[in-house]
């Protein structure tokens, strides 16, 4: 299934220590990785000179950057933008470097216990601001559907993809974050796949909204993906695990290899065999 897709990952989750990062990541034959932070810093902090050092690092390995995976977007709504802006200008010149066209992206946070709704214009003027820049300087954003931003569903996600969609807006799926919004996958998948152009693969329960391996949670996965490759879906698959606190991890552990993994080494690679298995 899906054999033109290419698996990534956020492999700080692996280990803060990008050497650590990368060790796994080849073992498991994975050639990708979805820029998020490295030996513990954020990558829009990283600075120009710090940034060309680590992808000479990763080129060096044969590790290419399929996103960053930046915090844009991720503040309040009611937070001052333009400081914002000036960081979002500063990962676009990082994924510059780092030879990818794609930045991972939100769409503010809501204050607790307001209607989106109220918010739609402020969400609409900084999305055009982004996506302005990201035309300009010829970078491709990728909205992700996250818990309490204004497009944490799909409804208010079909809004903004019908007002902004086009070379430099574009849908990043997220299964798991949908089930934590009590979002059902396959009517989002329905009234988003148009627009979809990157997959993150992680999975969760509706009851509790713990995360699961994929395949294991209530996020039709596999479904999804058979949806996917019946469209031709050649993009990405990016492994988000969020299972170093998953409750049933180490009872997953099937052989020695495993028992002698770090917990971000365990998840990240029970996260990719639990993706391998549904593809296989």
């Amino acid at each position: 299934m899906l054999k033109n897709s290419k698996i990534s990952g956020f492999a700080d989750e692996i280990n803060e220590d990008i050497t650590v990062q990368v060790k796994l990541l080849k073992k498991l034959g994975i050639s990708h990785i979805e820029l998020r932070s490295a030996n513990g810093k954020n990558i829009s902090d990283f600075t120009p000179e710090e940034a060309k050092e680590l992808k000479d690092y990763l080129s060096d390995n044969q590790i290419q950057v399929s996103a960053i995976g930046s915090p844009v977007g991720k503040i309040q709504i009611t937070d001052d933008f333009e400081p914002h802006f000036k960081t979002y200008q500063r990962v676009v010149e990082i994924a510059k470097i780092m030879e990818t066209p794609y930045i991972r992206m939100f769409s503010f946070f809501i204050p607790e216990g307001e209607e989106p709704e109220i918010y739609r214009g402020e969400v609409f003027e900084r999305l055009q601001r982004l996506i302005a820049y990201a035309g300009e300087q010829g970078v491709v954003l990728l909205h992700e559907n996250e818990k309490d931003i204004y497009g944490d569903n799909a409804v208010r996600c079909l809004q903004l993809f019908e007002k902004f969609y086009g070379d430099h807006f574009k849908c990043t799926f997220d299964f798991a974050n949908f089930v934590q919004c009590r979002q059902d996958t396959i009517k989002a998948y329905e009234m988003l796949e148009p627009y979809i152009e990157y997959v993150h693969i992680k999975d969760a329960l509706f009851e509790n909204g713990e995360v699961t391996p994929a395949g294991q949670g209530d996020g039709k996965v596999k479904e999804i993906l058979v949806k996917l490759e019946a469209k031709g879906y050649s993009g990405f698959l990016s492994l988000e695990p969020h299972l170093a606190e998953f409750a049933a991890l180490k009872s997953l552990e099937k052989n020695a290899d495993k028992r002698a993994m770090t917990d971000g080494e365990l998840a990240f690679t029970i996260a990719y065999e639990a993706l391998r298995k549904i593809l296989d």
